[in-house]
């Protein structure tokens, strides 16, 4: 794959500011992407985030910006200051999330039980995980359809997971976003943009995961950038036909990357 394919398109990654939205954030712009990278509250990790690249890259291709997903308003801003700096949005990479570590310290060790979960903790997490891709799918497919080509890149999780004990409300958010992913996969068909949903395939070391987990756990987690790879390709021409799908990155690999990708509508895992 050429390591600069995406010289020309633009891209939006939410939470761009550390884990795994940072190494994709990082990777677009290394294959010669434009990227806006957002966050909701800690504008410096984000803003760290771009000047890394920008220096890696020798040129400004990371602008951050701090936005909240779950505000209309700040995800048309977010769309219109691609239009207005680079003149077309082609990549948006759903990846803002809130997770478990919002309800208890403790959610891997203690399960919280749902009604237990304080009603604001749950409207945070699902307006963030759910409704925060559809404003901000919302607000960038119109410029992609006036352009004919876009990629919408949902970031998911096991299904496991989903049904998870405990796991009340980041397991049905996250639900919820393979639903959206699979309708609007279908709402889009031949037009161009494609949407799926890309997950690691396992517990990953990111900001969800809480500071004290012993060191013997934490050593079997994921890295952050195992979605680097698959997330460029899913972005590259070669996936062209794939849409309405989910690729789990620790099975993937450019020789088979049909091994890593089911039908997000009927998969199992």
């Amino acid at each position: 794959m050429d390591t600069q394919h995406l010289t020309g398109r633009v891209a939006v990654v939410t939470g761009g500011g550390r884990g795994m939205g940072r190494e994709m954030t990082l990777t677009l712009a290394r294959a010669g992407a434009r990227v806006i990278a957002t966050a909701a509250r800690e504008s410096a990790q984000v803003e760290r985030v771009a000047f890394d690249a920008n220096a890696e890259c020798g040129e400004e291709r990371v602008l951050a910006l701090q936005a909240d997903v779950g505000a209309p308003a700040d995800c048309e801003r977010v769309a219109a200051l691609a239009m207005s700096r680079w003149g077309r949005l082609d990549i948006l990479v759903n990846n803002a999330g809130r997770g478990m570590k919002y309800v208890s310290e403790r959610f891997l060790t203690e399960p919280t039980r749902f009604w237990e979960v304080e009603p604001d903790t749950w409207r945070m997490v699902i307006d963030t995980n759910v409704n925060g891709p559809f404003l901000m799918a919302r607000a960038v497919v119109p410029h992609m359809l006036a352009g004919g080509w876009g990629r919408i890149v949902n970031i998911s999780m096991n299904h496991d997971t989903m049904r998870r004990r405990g796991f009340s409300p980041y397991g049905p958010s996250k639900a919820a976003l393979e639903s959206e992913t699979v309708i609007w996969a279908q709402d889009l068909e031949g037009s161009g943009i494609t949407v799926n949903a890309l997950l690691p395939g396992g517990a990953t070391d990111t900001g969800m995961i809480p500071p004290g987990l012993p060191q013997e756990v934490r050593s079997k987690l994921l890295r952050a950038d195992i979605v680097a790879a698959p997330l460029l390709w899913l972005v590259s021409p070669e996936a062209d036909h794939v849409n309405g799908v989910r690729l789990t990155a620790d099975r993937w690999s450019l020789e088979d990357p049909a091994n890593a990708l089911e039908d997000a509508g009927w998969s199992r895992r």
